[in-house]
């Protein structure tokens, strides 16, 4: 039923898009972020239906889209060479048969990031893929935060639609992608065009918070705590009582805390020491393995080069003994683990030129989002821009969510997340998108200037002409 149901569903949105082909990219966005494929267990794994919709929004666009609008911006073209790079890192891999598992969703998730700026030519298309993404997400963290409340979570439980722990529903990247998305909400409660912003929408948009902020404390990510802590730094820049805001954000934490689990409390711990914490402490030392082995090889070792470390380090082990507390050090060898972290993921695999290449694409979209938010509140403060209230806002929330996210990606190997790759993708239309606005201001003001000068040059009724003075 469950199978039927999917298949429906994705079969109608797909018909409409025949209709208008640009539904085939929302729907390539939908199924890439939630997977239904693994939802089913017949029709669903059987159709590819992410492959079906790929293809259908790449020729949508190609075939029936009028592109008019699109420009490809210098990110895009960042992003190419990172695709271009990666592919020949993957041909020399040092472990050939995983660097191809793990590139044939990699460079899927790049291309689309690339493709995704070319069919977002308006606003109402912009607001529509955000929705959508977000909506993508709530799907799993509305879910999970059901479970939660009624079950407790838990570190390493099951609270997904798929029993599955990789990609978007691993716990510690959905705690990152559910904080970075709390900006994007916010947006869409005042802004948003596709539901008006009433009573309804900012009532689900206060629960799909609150169950964002449940997410961390589900799962018992270590990282979403940090991300938590980011998004209330980053709010202080807006709000405007932010006195206020410490005293009300430090309030209902401590309301908060009694209803947490020992659980939680006990992992969170573990972020102050790696002492007796075997996941902090390894990934100290794969990292340290990761930073020699780019040295050594420094245009790294393809996905997955993580496969060829091996380490030994003294891991200490905590035993009670009667009222005292012993600490005891063993030596522990280890070998094959991952790097949890975007920078020595990029470092490891790509080695110094992509590690590079990936900084400088976040950086540039880091400025150019501060860029927008600058010039269109600038113009809003001058009586300008009436009608695009909107930009500089969102730009603020993008740019919120790509900075939650790129500290959550500090323990993470999400480098490559697609969710993110698809908001990079936005933050490029935003860009394009503003840079048009500001040039179809700038030709009304120059118009605007030659009437004026045409006014006050012309003759009065009456007056003699220059040919007879």
């Amino acid at each position: 039923m469950l199978d039927l149901a999917l298949a429906g569903f994705i079969a109608l949105v797909m018909a409409i898009g025949f209709r208008r082909p640009f539904v085939w990219v929302l729907a390539y966005l939908y199924v890439d972020i939630l997977a239904p494929g693994k939802m089913g267990y017949t029709i669903m794994p059987a159709i590819q239906i992410s492959l079906i919709t790929f293809l259908a929004a790449f020729a949508g666009w190609m075939l029936a889209d009028p592109k008019k609008g699109a420009r490809f911006t210098l990110r895009q073209g960042i992003m190419v060479v990172l695709l271009f790079y990666c592919w020949w890192t993957t041909s020399n891999a040092d472990f050939p048969e995983f660097a191809a598992t793990k590139w044939e969703w990699v460079w899927k998730a790049l291309f689309f990031a690339i493709f995704l700026p070319l069919t977002i030519t308006t606003k109402l298309r912009l607001e529509s893929a955000l929705l959508v993404m977000l909506l993508s997400v709530a799907a799993i963290v509305i879910s999970a935060g059901i479970k939660i409340v009624l079950g407790g979570g838990g570190y390493e439980n099951n609270l997904f639609f798929v029993n599955d722990n990789s990609g978007i529903y691993e716990s510690s990247t959905l705690a990152t992608v559910a904080i970075c998305s709390i900006p994007i909400v916010i947006w869409f409660t005042k802004y948003g065009t596709i539901f008006k912003p009433d009573w309804r929408v900012k009532l689900f948009a206060a629960a799909l918070i609150f169950a964002c902020f449940l997410i961390p404390v589900g799962t018992e990510a270590r990282t979403g705590l940090v991300c938590i802590a980011v998004l209330m730094v980053l709010a202080l820049r807006d709000v405007k009582r932010r006195l206020t805001f410490i005293v009300a954000g430090a309030t209902i934490v401590f309301v908060a805390l009694p209803f947490l689990p020992q659980s939680y409390y006990e992992r969170m711990a573990t972020l102050g020491s790696t002492d007796g914490d075997e996941s902090a402490s390894t990934r100290l030392a794969v990292w340290g393995w990761t930073f020699d082995y780019a040295n050594e090889n420094p245009t790294g070792g393809g996905f997955d080069a993580f496969r060829g470390n091996s380490f030994t380090y003294n891991m200490p082990i905590r035993e009670e003994q009667g009222n005292t507390m012993a600490v005891e050090y063993r030596e522990v060898t280890d070998e094959g683990r991952a790097y949890h972290s975007a920078v020595f993921e990029m470092l490891g695999e790509q080695g110094w030129p992509g590690l590079f290449i990936w900084l400088w694409l976040h950086a540039l979209g880091l400025w150019q989002m501060e860029r927008i938010r600058r010039k269109w509140r600038k113009k809003q403060g001058n009586g300008e821009g009436e009608g695009e209230e909107w930009v500089a806002p969102l730009a603020t929330a993008l740019q919120y969510a790509q900075i939650i996210y790129l500290v959550g990606s500090l323990f993470q190997g999400i480098a490559y997340q697609p969710y993110v790759l698809m908001l990079i993708g936005l933050q490029c239309a935003l860009w394009t998108y503003s840079k048009r606005l500001h040039a179809v201001a700038a030709e009304k003001a120059r118009e605007s200037k030659v009437r004026e000068s045409d006014t006050n040059t012309k003759p009065m009724l009456g007056s003699p002409s220059p040919a007879h003075v």
